[in-house]
């Protein structure tokens, strides 16, 4: 039933993965991780919870590589629209308002960030990696003859990088605690701040 055409343990191995992510991602924003049951994700993927359980051990390790693909995509977007530091804050906005439609998957994410603060947490080397590749892009992205006379006079690409993902974070945490609240004008705020626009 569909899978006819697998031989072997690694016969379209990345597909029907990626096919159990999109599933587990599914099922997590529409149920909540507590609620989701690894049965409904096979399910949905169309595979048996044996043959889930090829892929993925449990629903700890689905949750993670969830929010690692949502990571990569967002990544991948960042690099494809951000060019100047004008086109910013609306890439930024447009992102929380695609996180704000899907709030579990931005719950789940910062609980499991603060869960992964343990050293001794299975995630714990992804997110110190995760973050320390994201201060470096950012501070990358300020740090050529271009673009670091943007930044306000007196801040370093790399504080810049530190206080960008705290404000962001932060944001939208606040915004779960209180889904009525604004969030997006005070983002636009801060790169304003961010930004020496004083001579334009």
């Amino acid at each position: 039933m569909g899978q006819t055409g697998a031989r072997g343990p690694y016969a379209q191995t990345p597909a029907r993965r990626a096919e159990i992510v999109r599933a587990a991602r599914d099922s997590f924003a529409e149920n909540g991780y507590a609620k989701a049951s690894l049965r409904d994700i096979a399910e949905r993927a169309g595979i048996t919870h044996a043959g889930l359980l090829h892929h993925f051990r449990s629903k700890e390790d689905l949750l993670a590589e969830v929010l690692a693909e949502r990571d990569t995509e967002e990544w991948r977007q960042g690099l494809a629209k951000v060019g100047t530091p004008e086109q910013l804050a609306p890439y930024l906005a447009e992102l929380i308002r695609h996180h704000q439609q899907a709030p579990e998957l931005m719950r789940l994410w910062i609980e499991l960030a603060a869960a992964a603060s343990r050293p001794e947490h299975p995630a714990h080397t992804y997110f110190v990696e995760r973050h320390e590749r994201a201060r470096a892009q950012f501070a990358e992205g300020f740090d050529d003859d271009t673009t670091r006379g943007r930044l306000r006079k007196g801040l370093s690409p790399e504080s810049a990088a530190v206080l960008f993902h705290a404000v962001l974070n932060g944001l939208q945490l606040q915004w779960l605690l209180d889904q009525d609240l604004d969030i997006i004008a005070p983002l636009n705020d801060f790169v304003r701040l961010l930004l020496d626009q004083d001579d334009r």
